[in-house]
């Protein structure tokens, strides 16, 4: 690959990324994925006048760069075609139910989630010392996660709040690439959408590894020079998984795009709402999410309630906010994992939503009315609808060390899977 392909690092010019699959008539092409000589185009930047020279285009290239500042509006309108990704056209797509339940589903997660979490810690390893990332790998792993979420989606959720600070880039990555899954089969995307869009959040910090260790785990605000250090993370992913054999083409727009936002102050390239493709915003939404809920060197995680109070206020200037409250509605008031306090004084952890009633999910009894331990009970609370009013309802989402929980003791000790012998009560 020749330094032209290098963009991201030495062009000021901000052109738009996209799948040839949403290339339409009117659109005008600045650059190809492939040096213009090794094409079978005669000039270095042109008008697609016509279907046919959509169809060219298609034919010789997997994505291409337009100007959006020199499309031809009229052209566009005479020739409206639907994109094959859209904002717009997302939720249009069938949906695919759920196939089984948490307690069933809970055992594979797991597995699942610790093999791909391995995987995207060696991945990283192996950029820091300047190894290829294995594409092929990468992408089985995403696979078998889309299986998962397929399957129950909560069991695959449960796992992003087993959460570890000492390896958080590495499990931020594995969550992101997860909750984008998430949102993706909400959005009612097919298997092969989500399969790219698993991928898009799993490589999107992979730039970071190029990063020195001091400044991105300093327990500190970041001095202007080192903060600027930190975000050329995203033009060093763009390169990275340009450089990768069999990069999935929006994997490397994700990479460079997850921090732009729609007012135009993101990085790296100031980018404004119509430059930011659907997938980079979706993930931006869920890498926004994640960061703010977790435990890092520098601050404590949000409770899910706090975190989604924060992303509302976001909506509009910084992130997409049909994909946000669409996020908001995937994952629930009370998503599997949050640690919740009844009205009864009881502790719980949330362990599956039910669609419907998602004020009223499964949960698993953790501490009884006075904030001590007792025996395990799966209590399903719509079940319970008309039983003990007002004592077995939730009170509020509180933060699981406040009475010293921590979700990973009972996940370690194999205590949620012991749970495919209870019934809800």
């Amino acid at each position: 690959m020749d330094d032209s392909h290098n963009i991201f690092l030495s062009s000021s010019v901000v052109p738009t990324k996209i799948d040839v699959c949403d290339l339409r008539v009117g659109m005008t092409v600045c650059q190809l994925d492939k040096p213009w000589l090794e094409s079978g185009f005669l000039f270095q930047g042109f008008e697609l006048k016509n279907q046919a020279d959509v169809d060219a285009v298609r034919k010789e290239c997997q994505f291409v760069y337009i100007d959006v500042e020199k499309q031809n509006i009229a052209l566009i309108h005479q020739h409206k075609k639907t994109p094959y990704l859209t904002t717009g056209t997302l939720e249009k797509k069938r949906s695919i139910p759920p196939r089984t339940s948490f307690i069933q589903e809970i055992e594979r997660a797991t597995q699942a989630y610790g093999k791909t979490s391995d995987l995207v810690r060696s991945f990283m390893e192996d950029v820091q010392l300047g190894k290829a990332i294995n594409v092929a790998i990468a992408k089985q792993a995403v696979a078998e996660c889309v299986d998962s979420m397929l399957q129950a989606p909560d069991a695959l959720l449960w796992m992003t709040q087993l959460k570890h600070r000492d390896i958080y880039t590495a499990q931020h990555s594995m969550n992101v690439s997860i909750l984008s899954i998430a949102l993706g089969k909400h959005l009612n995307m097919g298997v092969t959408e989500l399969n790219n869009l698993g991928l898009c959040g799993m490589m999107h910090d992979m730039g970071k590894m190029r990063v020195p260790l001091d400044i991105l785990n300093k327990p500190a605000k970041l001095e202007p020079n080192e903060l600027k250090i930190m975000q050329n993370h995203t033009l060093y992913g763009g390169n990275l998984l340009l450089s990768s054999k069999d990069m999935y083409p929006g994997a490397i727009d994700v990479a460079l795009s997850h921090h732009e936002r729609l007012d135009g102050t993101g990085y790296p390239n100031r980018l404004t709402d119509t430059q930011i493709t659907p997938y980079s915003r979706i993930v931006a939404i869920v890498d926004t999410y994640d960061a703010i809920s977790s435990d890092r060197v520098y601050q404590k995680g949000r409770t899910h309630l706090e975190a989604i109070n924060i992303m509302t206020k976001m909506c509009g200037t910084q992130l997409d906010s049909r994909l946000t409250y669409k996020f908001i509605e995937c994952i629930g008031i009370y998503p599997a994992g949050s640690i919740v306090e009844l009205k009864s004084g009881e502790i719980a952890v949330v362990i599956e939503v039910n669609p419907p009633h998602k004020l009223k999910p499964k949960i698993l009894l953790l501490l009884d009315e006075n904030k001590q331990r007792r025996p395990l009970q799966l209590v399903d609370l719509f079940l319970m609808d008309g039983m003990e009013v007002g004592e077995r309802t939730i009170k509020n989402v509180i933060r699981a060390e406040q009475y010293n929980i921590d979700l990973n003791e009972y996940h370690d000790l194999g205590l949620i899977g012991s749970l495919s012998s209870q019934k809800g009560n």
